[in-house]
């Protein structure tokens, strides 16, 4: 049992990891199945910005979803309505999401605790209702068809499922790489202390505003990204992905995996993705199945997937470790959690 927590805990696992997602298009059922990897590859890019701002800094972000939906329609927009190529739009997407996420987030982050998340909720709703009511930009209820698909410059056709999957797969694996460099750099560990204690934060010379600013934007960016994938891959977009549900699904995929872990986002999305296509032949009970599964998942495993996971074997390294002369085991065994959760 040691030896099989180890081997998840190590960077072996990763790798394991990693191939498999290289090779799931040759072992695949079908097309479909590659294509419902590819957008839940997309949406794990949006929860790892959401674990940034609300993981990381502890500030729990309501209108996450909506900065997902500005991105794709940053998207749409431009190349649709302007003729832009996809990639200008797209890098269009995150920089307009950086943009309206830093005057949000100048504005509601100098409210603490559900002040902030009922503020954010209400931003959500305001996205929403821009999106659905201002026809002259947004084209209403309709929505935007036709959106460009990336482009391969003569090398690559995107709008197969199979490319496209890799170039999703790309970005994915790039976007872990950035929230593992962001956790584990000063930056990082000021995130951490304004999770723990705005006042410990302070008082160790922390700006607040100015870290959760910035905490705020970078989150922004990996939803008005993965917006923007979202629009290259299903080519047609509508209010309703700006609906706030979209965002609980997000939250939900982060609880579930393990908030402020670095895998808790992809094992949380891939499970529930899954998990709701198991079942989507039930549909008229599915929720009837899907809903208590959480529910108990939520009571009996708090820190999710990841987090129950990395506490377990916390303890059991703590459980191992001979005492020290003048330590209790009540020490070791934080100690040796904080290890294991780095090494993790």
């Amino acid at each position: 049992m040691d030896r099989i927590a180890n081997f998840f805990a190590s960077p072996a696992m990763k790798v394991v990891l990693l191939a498999f997602a290289l090779i799931f298009p040759l072992i695949a059922g079908s097309e479909y199945q590659i294509y419902v990897m590819a957008l839940a590859f997309i949406w794990a890019i949006a929860v790892y910005g959401l674990n940034i701002i609300t993981g990381f800094c502890g500030q729990l972000n309501l209108a996450h979803g909506g900065f997902f939906a500005i991105g794709a329609y940053v998207v749409a927009i431009l190349t649709v309505d302007h003729g832009w190529a996809f990639w200008p739009a797209f890098i269009a997407s995150g920089v307009f999401s950086a943009v309206f996420g830093f005057l949000v987030g100048i504005v509601s982050l100098r409210l603490k605790e559900h002040y902030f998340a009922i503020f954010t909720l209400c931003v959500g709703f305001i996205i929403y209702l821009l999106l659905d009511k201002w026809e002259a930009l947004t084209h209403g209820s309709l929505g935007i068809i036709n959106i460009a698909p990336p482009e391969g410059f003569g090398l690559i056709d995107f709008t197969e499922t199979v490319p496209f999957y890799y170039l999703v797969l790309f970005f994915l694996v790039l976007a872990i790489v950035l929230v593992s460099r962001i956790s584990s750099s000063l930056v990082g560990r000021t995130f951490l202390a304004i999770r723990i204690s705005d006042d410990l934060a302070q008082s160790l010379g922390i700006n607040l505003m100015r870290n959760k600013v910035l905490a705020f934007v970078l989150s922004t960016v990996y939803a008005g990204l993965a917006g923007g994938l979202y629009a290259g891959v299903v080519r047609f977009i509508g209010p309703a992905e700006a609906e706030v549900v979209h965002t609980f699904d997000i939250i939900t995929y982060l609880l579930v995996g393990g908030i402020g872990t670095l895998m808790g986002p992809l094992v949380g999305t891939m499970a529930i993705t899954w998990l709701t296509q198991a079942v989507q032949s039930f549909e008229e009970y599915r929720m009837i199945v899907f809903g208590p599964m959480l529910v108990l998942l939520v009571i009996f495993m708090p820190k999710g997937v990841v987090g129950t996971f990395l506490t377990w074997r916390g303890r059991r390294l703590a459980s191992k470790a001979p005492a020290k002369e003048g330590q209790t085991r009540v020490g070791d065994s934080a100690t040796s959690s904080k290890e294991a959760s780095e090494n993790a």
